[in-house]
């Protein structure tokens, strides 16, 4: 099926995959759950056995999840611009920008709607955005790196609940600052991960998130009017696909980091 949001085409939809059951683990076995508010936060260092999850929903983990969900083989994230020239100048497919604009010799910049099947299909696309794919390389100590959004999250937090690890949930916030929608995002999937009785905090931080997702599930769209990105990006006329960042469950693709690429966990 083909969904159509802000007049754009061609972003293919897949109902989310179904893993097996999970087993229910006893209370002396719990995993550990946590929140990062943003990466000026992040220890690396006491998350090298976890599975962070690197969540930047408006817009770059909404990108990146909508490139797998539309066939593309491999994203290689890169945090420079001087890195993305380069493997521009090999060829490479290339999306960069900083601020929400596009670069001068980049392919397209970091909307979802760029990664259309016709642009990305089989293709290996070089990734460098203003928040998000700095936050991949700071994680890669970890037991993995994975991508997560509202596009995925049903999916993705099946996938995690089967894993046997902690996990960190890692919002990309806003230039190292605390931001509203990725707090929303990380409360959603804590919740759903927390109902399971496979995980247990005492991270305030989750507990916090829980707290604002309940608070915004009700008026998803409406309480994300609060945001500062939501106004930065309406500022500079990029907001069209703001509603579609907010769907859930459009893609049962699961971004993984492996050998220094992004590539899709089914």
């Amino acid at each position: 099926m083909t969904l159509c949001l802000g007049g754009q085409k061609n972003i293919a939809t897949k109902a989310p995959r179904l893993y097996s059951t999970p087993r229910i683990i006893t209370e002396m076995n719990k995993r550990n759950l946590e929140t990062c508010f943003s990466p000026a936060l992040f220890e690396p260092e006491k998350h090298v056995n976890s599975i962070v999850v690197i969540i930047d929903i408006l817009r770059a983990s909404s990108a990146i999840c909508t490139a797998f969900a539309n066939g593309a083989t491999s994203i290689i994230p890169v945090a420079d611009i001087a890195t993305a020239k380069e493997y521009k100048s090999k060829g490479y497919l290339v999306a960069a920008e900083r601020d929400g604009f596009v670069l001068d010799f980049a392919d397209f910049g970091n909307s979802p709607f760029n990664f259309t099947k016709e642009k990305v299909s089989g293709k290996i696309i070089v990734y460098s955005t203003t928040n998000g794919t700095g936050i991949i390389k700071l994680a890669l100590s970890s037991y993995k790196t994975v991508i997560g959004s509202f596009l995925n999250i049903g999916s993705l937090t099946h996938w995690l609940i089967s894993q046997d690890n902690d996990i960190l949930l890692l919002c990309a916030g806003w230039k190292n600052k605390f931001n509203i929608e990725d707090t929303i995002c990380a409360g959603a999937m804590a919740d759903i991960l927390m109902r399971t009785h496979n995980y247990s905090t005492i991270c305030d931080s989750t507990l916090a998130a829980i707290d604002l997702w309940s608070l915004a599930s009700h008026d998803l769209p409406g309480y994300i009017e609060k945001a500062a990105q939501r106004t930065r990006l309406r500022d500079k006329n990029l907001d069209d696909c703001i509603e579609f960042c907010l769907t859930s469950d459009f893609t049962d693709k699961i971004p993984v980091m492996k050998e220094g690429a992004l590539v899709a966990e089914f």
